[in-house]
């Protein structure tokens, strides 16, 4: 998914990764992480936090990336968020500026939110209520070497799309198998969609094959939460939008793709909210923590478990040679 570029390292890290419960924020009750359950039903996600005895905030609406908001001020008991963004005139064609005013009350880990939108010519518009609750502290950084693995569990059998659903029902299908690729192709003037697996999974070791095409913009999404980036980005500068990355959110340390057309190997796993991933031998993201959902979530909800999904909806691309372990608590 590559609809919004940043490679910003974004706040809480530290503290959240060192497993502090959120009492430790005394000076604000909207200081920390919260997952959000947008106006439309999707996943969104707020961040909080003082810096230089100023708050200052990120948000992920929906779809693309963690971006940072122009404002952050508490009212009384009120939060207000503030966010600037563009749009065209549909008369004149020309970009106006529109400012969306975020309020939420928080009681104990719950918001109640509330989102308008602002022309530049004063009218309101894209009123919604929505909600969220504060995210439990991360906790401590799993020793990998030391979590046991179950029987391997079969998601793709080479063969067909046995175990797989399209997301949405209503979307053109461009997914097939062949000669034991699972494929996407997608056709143009057709809206193509992502597929998940029948099943849900917790924490798991995943490993798989792809291969780009051109212009692949794909991604592995776990738990139907988090998406490890799938594209075509070989030779660029690293990013947290390139493959490997989780999406906006970590950037790989090291450029470990390959060129257009080749098989290339994942080695995935999540434990406890902790993200390693492993491209082609290396290792590029290293047991590292994972501060919310990602652009394209199917929940904000990081205790639910969920499915391997795939993104669909944007180019071809290839995949092949899946095998997930699940973590045996």
């Amino acid at each position: 998914m590559t609809l919004f570029t940043s490679s910003r390292t974004f706040f809480l890290g530290g503290i959240l990764a060192a497993g502090l419960s959120a009492s430790v924020f005394a000076a604000s009750p909207y200081e920390g992480r919260w997952a959000l359950t947008l106006p439309n039903g999707g996943a969104g996600w707020l961040g909080i936090e003082e810096t230089g005895g100023k708050l200052q905030g990120s948000i992920l609406w929906g779809g693309g990336s963690v971006v940072p908001v122009q404002e952050v001020k508490v009212e009384g008991d009120t939060l207000k968020v503030i966010r600037l963004s563009k749009a065209k005139n549909p008369k004149t064609q020309a970009e106006e500026q529109v400012t969306e005013t975020i309020t939420a009350k928080a009681t104990g880990d719950d918001l109640k939110l509330s989102t308008v939108k602002v022309k530049a010519d004063g009218k309101e518009f894209a009123q919604g209520d929505f909600t969220g609750r504060r995210i439990a502290a991360i906790p401590a950084k799993p020793d990998l070497s030391k979590v046991k693995y179950g029987e391997p569990v079969t998601i793709f059998n080479g063969k067909d799309l046995s175990g797989w659903t399209l997301m949405n029902p209503q979307s053109d299908n461009g997914w097939s198998v062949v000669d034991g690729v699972l494929q996407n192709r997608v056709e143009k003037g057709k809206h193509h969609g992502n597929i998940r697996t029948d099943k849900e999974f917790e924490d798991f070791n995943l490993k798989l094959e792809v291969r780009t095409q051109e212009k692949s913009n794909s991604g592995i999404y776990l738990r139907g939460i988090y998406e490890v980036q799938v594209a075509e980005t070989f030779g660029k500068p690293l990013d947290s939008h390139n493959m490997g990355a989780l999406y906006s959110r970590i950037t790989p340390s090291v450029a470990a793709e390959k060129a257009i057309g080749e098989w290339q190997t994942f080695d995935i796993t999540l434990v406890d909210r902790h993200l390693t991933v492993i491209l082609n031998g290396n290792t590029i993201i290293d047991n590292q923590p994972v501060l919310g959902c990602t652009g394209g979530a199917i929940t904000s909800d990081e205790t639910k478990p969920g499915p391997i999904y795939l993104q669909g909806d944007h180019t071809n691309i290839d995949f092949r040679n899946f095998m997930l372990r699940p973590v045996v608590k």
